[in-house]
């Protein structure tokens, strides 16, 4: 594995969708998460990551042979505008409209959008408003 930097301290330590299609789903979250600036790795391994989240086809040793089900990934955005690209870059590459950009009922300033990427599993972009963080992550370095 590639990853020699990551960032952690937030609540999920990482994810793993294990899909159809790697090349469609490479495809779909090369664009959405380019739109939220997250950086990619792993293409060339027969799965992928970003930050988090790992995607790998049935095959992977990981995957034991086994497709996820539906799940929903909340990704946060720096802003609206983030949300906004989000959107359409998942719409043009292979997402399918889950509730356009808009401001949702949750909290004050809670605003997302929602697409379904190639495998169903329903993936928003959300920015929370502003707000002061105290650190945008922790890094850690290999």
């Amino acid at each position: 594995m590639e990853t020699q930097e990551l960032h952690r301290g937030r609540l999920i330590d990482h994810i793993q969708l294990v899909v159809r299609d790697l090349a469609a789903s490479q495809a779909f979250y090369t664009a959405a998460l380019g739109a939220l600036k997250v950086p990619m790795g792993g293409a060339d391994e027969g799965y992928f990551w970003a930050d988090e989240l790992f995607v790998s086809s049935a095959d992977s040793l990981a995957a034991q042979g086994h497709l996820t089900g539906r799940t929903h990934l909340a990704f946060q955005a720096q802003d609206r505008a983030m949300v906004d690209a989000f959107y359409q870059a998942a719409l043009a590459h292979g997402g399918t409209d889950n509730g356009a950009p808009g401001e949702r009922p949750y909290h004050p300033g809670y605003y997302a959008a929602f697409v379904l990427d190639p495998d169903g599993n329903n993936i928003e972009a959300v920015f929370h408003g502003d707000a002061r963080r105290s650190a945008a992550s922790v890094k850690i370095t290999f």
